[in-house]
């Protein structure tokens, strides 16, 4: 199945954000050790195009649970960075074949 990932940022983290970078991308490029393939993802901003908030992903992963747990391991989350995670399901005719996969 393929879910929808919002996570939401904390608005006094940049410095936090940063250190946690090159693990959060580590972790993208893995699909978290296995537990869900990232199609597309990238951050989320105000709307000044610049000013960082949050993060989203496209995820193939088996269940809910599982791209949850992608979510909750992200080391930005461990982190406290991200203040709400929310999953949502995409339509079964979701046409995942359109998109380049950031995870293999």
């Amino acid at each position: 199945m393929y879910w929808l990932m919002i996570c939401r940022h904390r608005n006094d983290a940049a410095d936090l954000r940063e250190q946690h970078r090159d693990a959060h991308r580590r972790h993208v490029a893995t699909g978290g050790g296995g537990l869900a393939r990232v199609l597309i993802g990238s951050a989320l901003t105000e709307d000044d195009g610049e000013t960082p908030n949050g993060n989203f992903g496209v995820l193939e992963a088996p269940s809910r649970e599982a791209a949850q747990a992608f979510a909750e391991n992200d080391p930005y989350a461990l982190a406290g960075l991200v203040e709400s995670i929310e999953i949502i399901a995409l339509a079964s005719r979701f046409q995942a074949h359109r998109i380049d996969p950031m995870t293999p």
